[in-house]
């Protein structure tokens, strides 16, 4: 097994939290549209109305707390897709997040 693969089976581990967020999806082709975010974990988020998502499209969105981020789609299954973010979110502003996003919910 490559290292890359087992980076991104150690990324998968990550424990997922439960959303109900909908922010503003910003496609690298200028794009943009509302997305609901329907789980989280500090390495990325799945949406499950990803209709118009392929694999490999890069997006930026705005989390609570963490603010802008920019991610790429890693799968695709109907209309739900994970994103993996482009970098990890520090463990404080994750926690942080998660509080907000309970209050928000």
């Amino acid at each position: 097994m490559s290292s890359a693969a087992l980076n991104n089976f150690d990324l998968r581990q990550a424990a997922r939290h439960r959303a109900d967020f909908k922010t503003i999806m910003e496609r690298s082709r200028g794009e943009e549209h509302f997305a609901h975010i329907c789980n989280v974990s500090a390495n990325g988020f799945m949406i499950d109305d990803a209709d118009q998502v392929q694999r490999g499209d890069r997006v930026s969105v705005r989390l609570p707390v963490i603010g802008r981020i920019e991610a790429h789609c890693v799968w695709t299954v109907d209309t739900r897709a994970g994103f993996q973010l482009e970098r990890i979110l520090r463990m404080p502003d994750f926690l942080a997040m998660l509080d907000e996003l309970q209050t928000i919910g």
